[in-house]
C-alpha cells in the first residue's frame, strides 16, 4: 500500500484513549495524514483549531477523534439529560453528513456513544424519535435549527462543536444559520471547537475569531495537494471539438469512476444525453435532484451501475467518494479554488488520479486565475485525431407529449 501521503507520527504516540486506538487498528491506521498530525496533538491538549485542508487529506478522522477523545476523557456537563448531545458537527451537505456519520460510527465501535444523523429531504419522523438519545449529533443546519426549535433536543450540554467544509457554508448561504446555534451553545471558551475548511479566507475567519475562543490555525496548503499525486493536463478544445474530444477520451482511458464537471445545469445535461447516446453509462446530478435520486446515483457510481457522473459545482458540493480514477473539467470553474475542489475528488488518501480539464472557448479565461492559485501551469496537451470520437446522434433530453385528444384519436384510427 502506498503511504507516501501519510506523516511519520503515529495515532498510538499521540496519547489518543485506548478504545479509540483499538478501531483506529481495526481500521487498518497507524499513521497519520499531515493534517491529523498537526490538529491532533492540539486538540488532545484542548487547543481550539482552525484548519486549512482539502477533501481527502484525513480531516474528518482527526476531528472525531479530537471529539471522541475529548468525551472519553472529560465527564459531561452535570444534569445532562438523554436529548442533549455532548457533541455536534455541522456539514454544508446531506451526503457529507451521511460521511461523517459513517466514519464516526467505525471509530466509536468500542466506545459505544450514540451517533445520530439528521438532514433534510427524507425520513423526517425517524431522525427525530432517534434524538431521544443521542450523544454525537451530525447534521445539516436546515434539520437541525427544525428540530432544535422544537424542542426534540439541547444544546445546553454541549462540549465540543464542529464545522466542517466552513467555505462551502458561506457559498452555500447557511452561516446566519450556523450563528444561530452556535449562540445556543455554552460559550466558546466552555467547549472544544473545531472548522475546518479548503481555504482560511477573511470570512472564514471572521467566523472563527467570533465564535470559537482563539482558534490555532493549521494549514495543509492546496498546492502541495494538487501537485503531489493528481496527474493534471489541459486542452484547448473549439464549442465543436469538446464533445467529441470528451467521448474520444473516456474511450481511450476507460475510468473505472469519473466525474465530468460542468459550470451550467443546461451543459451538464447535454453532456450526460451524449455519454449516454454513445453507449457510456452516466448519471447525472443538478442541484435540483431529489435526494432520494442524488443517493441512488452514488449508490450506482459507487455499485459501478454507472461510470460517469455529470456534475454542476452547486450538486457536487461535499461529495466524497471512493475510487475516482478521472476528474473532467469539462468547463473550467469560474472561481479559481472550486478547479482544486473538483480535482480533489480523486488521488483520495493517497491514491493516484487524473485532472483533465478543457479551456473552452467560453471559459478560457478563467485559466490565469487558476494556475496563479495552485502555482503552476497546467501540462497543455494536443488534441490530436486518434483523440477525437465519431459521435452517435443522441436522444433528445425529453419527448414531447402528445395532447390526449390526439391519443384518443389515434387510438380510434388504429
Amino acid at each position: 500500500m502506498d503511504t507516501s501521503h501519510l506523516s511519520n507520527v503515529t495515532f498510538a504516540e499521540l496519547g489518543i484513549h485506548p478504545l479509540l486506538i483499538k478501531a483506529l487498528d481495526d481500521l487498518g491506521f497507524s499513521q497519520c495524514t499531515p493534517i491529523q498530525a498537526k490538529t491532533l496533538p492540539l486538540l488532545l491538549q484542548g487547543k481550539n483549531v482552525a484548519g486549512q485542508a482539502q477533501t481527502g487529506t484525513g480531516k474528518t478522522i482527526a476531528f472525531l477523534l479530537g471529539v471522541m477523545n475529548d468525551m472519553l476523557t472529560l465527564p459531561a456537563i452535570e444534569g445532562r439529560r438523554p436529548n442533549e448531545p455532548r457533541a455536534i458537527v455541522m456539514a454544508p451537505t446531506r451526503e457529507l453528513a451521511v460521511q461523517i456519520a459513517n466514519d464516526a460510527v467505525k471509530l466509536a465501535k468500542y466506545a459505544k456513544f450514540k451517533i445520530r444523523v439528521v438532514y433534510g429531504g427524507e425520513d423526517y419522523e425517524k431522525q427525530r424519535s432517534r434524538l431521544e438519545n443521542v450523544d454525537i449529533l451530525i447534521g445539516t443546519t436546515g434539520r437541525l435549527i427544525d428540530y432544535y426549535k422544537q424542542h426534540v433536543y439541547g444544546l445546553e450540554a454541549i462540549d465540543c462543536v464542529v464545522l466542517d467544509e466552513a467555505d462551502r457554508m458561506f457559498d452555500l448561504g447557511f452561516i446566519k444559520d450556523i450563528r444561530y446555534l452556535f449562540r445556543r451553545m455554552p460559550p466558546a471558551n466552555d467547549r472544544l471547537n473545531m472548522l475546518f475548511s479548503a481555504t482560511l479566507s477573511h470570512r472564514v475567519q471572521e467566523l472563527a475569531y467570533e465564535h470559537m475562543h482563539n482558534p490555532q490555525h493549521v494549514q495543509v496548503e492546496a498546492q502541495q495537494i494538487t501537485a503531489k499525486k493528481i496527474r493534471e493536463a489541459l486542452f484547448y478544445p473549439s464549442r465543436e471539438e469538446a464533445l467529441p474530444l470528451l467521448v474520444g477520451l473516456m474511450n481511450r482511458l476507460q475510468p473505472a469512476r469519473s466525474i465530468v464537471f460542468t459550470n451550467t445545469k443546461r451543459a451538464a445535461e447535454h453532456v450526460w444525453a451524449c455519454l449516454g447516446g454513445n453507449d457510456i453509462k452516466a448519471g447525472l446530478l443538478t442541484g435540483d435532484v431529489h435526494q432520494k435520486k442524488r443517493l441512488r446515483l452514488l449508490d450506482e457510481l459507487m455499485s459501478d451501475k454507472v461510470n460517469v457522473l455529470v456534475c454542476t459545482d452547486v450538486a457536487a458540493r461535499g461529495l466524497h467518494i471512493d475510487g475516482v480514477t478521472h476528474v473532467f473539467n469539462y468547463h473550467l470553474p469560474d472561481d479559481a479554488e472550486d478547479y482544486v475542489h473538483r480535482i480533489g475528488r480523486t488521488a483520495r488518501a493517497g491514491a493516484e488520479g487524473d485532472a483533465v480539464s478543457f479551456a473552452g472557448e467560453d471559459f478560457a479565461m478563467n485559466l490565469t486565475a487558476i494556475e496563479e492559485y495552485i502555482g503552476h501551469p497546467l501540462p497543455k496537451l494536443e488534441i490530436k485525431p486518434e483523440y477525437m470520437a465519431e459521435l452517435k446522434p443522441s436522444l433528445p433530453l425529453q419527448q414531447k407529449r402528445r395532447h390526449p385528444t390526439q391519443r384518443r384519436n389515434n387510438r380510434k384510427n388504429s
